[in-house]
């Protein structure tokens, strides 16, 4: 037990071997130190299925980035945390220079991921090059960087596509050069931000106030941002509406701001204040005023063409998947996080591990983890791309990361409460994602659009059904199941559809977390099809069982409770399955 043999209170007279052994410190090795790759067997099955013949050029960078993202990473994120960024307004001159200092454990975190991503454009040259899919491997680095700290993923990674997308389409050719510079690095530069909530609207982007002035080819930018992240960026998408426009939704056109003008002068980008946040301290949120800033329309036509929202809604797909990628890190972090504690911590003559009641927790907290990871490596690799994943997958998966860290603050007990334990602050962190890129409502909403617009649900229950026509021969119970429900979900939109409008929208939730169960399901069906084909297991048919049931299932007068216990009789299937205990350092 180390130093804690010394304290007094040790020898009390009802202590003894056997109670000092429940709060031996060196038993208590969560997450950090470990190899997240080495100790996820989820994400080796996925990434065996789709890189195939690459998987074995891959799988020795992929154990790297694990060991870099379980240790320094997750490391630099816990005093990054303690020790969050600090905005110096002014010089010693008076002067406004609104620069905010990052801590040095966000820089050489950033550093060190910025050097080794699997986006930047190196690797996925030398990915091609030994004709390996790059895209399935820089899924799998934001999904270990996800485990550690969401707020260095946003940092990283706010808007980096969007912001070339844009620029190279609409900037001026210097403008266009000045930003290849910036993302040299890949699009995961930390270079990027999105500037679009503003006092007056919040959701509601066509209430913005902000307002851009011709200059000559480029505006003059003028507003204030209430809530933008990665203040300390150099590129930024501002939105804002061109004198003269409308008032409204069809006045708005996104704009290019960049850190220093044309000229190399600072640019008129003053920040007001960081934000106090609850969580996530490792991006830099501020409130930021333009005033006469030098900007660039990213828009066609003289004054944009209307569908400047439009246009940057359907960019914001990619970072709603990227949203729901933070809120499966989150679940995934607390999973391990739950079940190394539930395996050293001893109540009642046994680990807590033993007892029924926590393994069916840690069975459901299995089951819904791989539930989400199934929708979000759908959500980026899965063809066709559905129109209507992003919004569902945001509104399953965010949700998740807040609920999987609740659970895993009760399973600590006490400890989880208290900020030394990891747990809290990936419940502080989690907190957010389902603020980020809109709320349930805005997401439910988009449902609606793309439903009316585009009927966009009828690619979305083709892929469904298709999903479930893998699934593995032995359990058509469940794929039975899941199919039933693919039509009972199709009459449920065609009723949907013919309610008056007041109350349409009102069952929107309902509908779309209906949606998302039926989607989940029918994806974890085809990962069992797949597994059983590869190496006959049958691991991911028992998780797609145990998730249909529980999501899809009529549970009947007695609520499933004399339904089999498939979850405590073959729970170690399913932990072996979900995360190994490999060795590695104490953490």
């Amino acid at each position: 037990m180390g130093s804690y043999l010394i304290e007094p209170v040790d020898r009390l007279p009802y202590g003894g071997a056997d109670k000092a052994r429940r709060y031996a410190t060196e038993r208590y090795r969560g997450a950090v130190g470990r190899n997240w790759y080495d100790g996820d067997p989820t994400l080796r099955f996925l990434i065996r299925r789709h890189l195939g013949d690459g998987f074995e050029w891959a799988e020795p960078r992929l154990r790297e980035m694990g060991a870099l993202m379980g240790g320094p990473v997750a490391r630099w994120a816990e005093e990054t945390d303690r020790d969050p960024p600090r905005l110096e307004k002014y010089d010693r001159w008076g002067r406004d220079v609104s620069e905010v200092v990052m801590p040095p454990s966000f820089e050489a975190a950033r550093e060190r991921l910025v050097t080794t991503s699997f986006t930047r454009p190196q690797f996925v040259a030398q990915a091609r090059a030994a004709g390996v899919d790059p895209a399935p491997l820089e899924v799998a680095w934001s999904y270990l960087l996800d485990q550690a700290d969401i707020g260095m993923a946003c940092a990283l990674g706010t808007g980096g596509d969007m912001v070339v997308s844009l620029t190279e389409s609409f900037a001026p050719d210097d403008v266009k050069a000045r930003v290849r510079e910036l993302f040299a690095a890949g699009e995961f530069s930390g270079e990027a931000a999105q500037m679009l909530t503003e006092r007056s609207g919040g959701s509601d982007l066509g209430a913005l106030e902000s307002t851009a002035s011709p200059d000559g080819d480029s505006w003059r930018l003028n507003g204030f941002k209430w809530f933008a992240s990665n203040a300390n960026g150099s590129a930024f998408v501002v939105l804002a509406k061109p004198e003269g426009a409308a008032d409204g939704v069809r006045g708005i056109a996104p704009f290019l701001v960049l850190k220093e003008r044309r000229d190399g002068s600072r640019n008129g980008v003053r920040i007001r204040r960081l934000k106090d946040k609850l969580g996530t301290r490792s991006v830099a949120s501020a409130e930021i005023e333009f005033t006469d800033a030098e900007a660039f329309l990213l828009a066609p036509g003289e004054s944009g063409d209307g569908k400047g929202l439009a246009r940057m809604m359907e960019l914001t797909n990619g970072a709603r998947l990227g949203i729901s990628m933070m809120g499966l890190g989150c679940a995934r972090r607390s999973l391990v996080e739950a079940l190394c504690y539930a395996r050293a911590r001893e109540a009642f003559g046994t680990s807590l591990d033993e007892h029924p009641l926590m393994r069916r927790k840690l069975a459901e907290l299995i089951v819904e983890t791989e539930a989400a990871q199934a929708l979000v490596f759908d959500g980026y690799l899965g063809r066709p791309r559905l129109r209507l994943g992003p919004a569902l997958i945001k509104l399953r998966t965010a949700r998740l990361g807040v609920t999987a860290a609740s659970d895993a603050i009760e399973i600590h007990g006490g400890n989880g409460y208290i900020e030394q334990w990891p747990v809290a602050r990936i419940l502080r962190d989690a907190q957010v994602n389902p603020i980020w890129e809109g709320g349930d409502n805005i997401l439910c909403l988009d449902v609606r659009r793309a439903i009316e617009r585009q009927d966009a649900h009828e690619p979305f229950l083709d892929r469904l059904t298709q999903a479930v026509r893998q699934a593995p021969d032995g359990d058509d119970a469940t794929a039975g199941l899941v199919d039933e429900r693919i039509g009972d979900l199709r009459e449920a939109i065609d009723r949907w559809r013919g309610l008056d409008r007041t109350t349409a929208e009102a069952r929107l939730y309902p509908l779309a977390q209906y949606m998302a169960d039926v989607y989940a399901a029918a994806l974890l069906l085809e990962q069992a099809g797949w597994e059983r084909a590869d190496s006959g297991g049958d691991r991911k048919a028992l998780v797609a069982r145990l998730y249909a049931r529980s999501r899809l299932a009529d549970k009947g007068p007695l609520r499933a409770i004399d339904a089999p216990a498939e979850d405590l009789d073959r729970f170690k299937d399913l932990v072996d399955g979900a995360f190994l205990d490999t060795p590695g350092e104490e953490g």
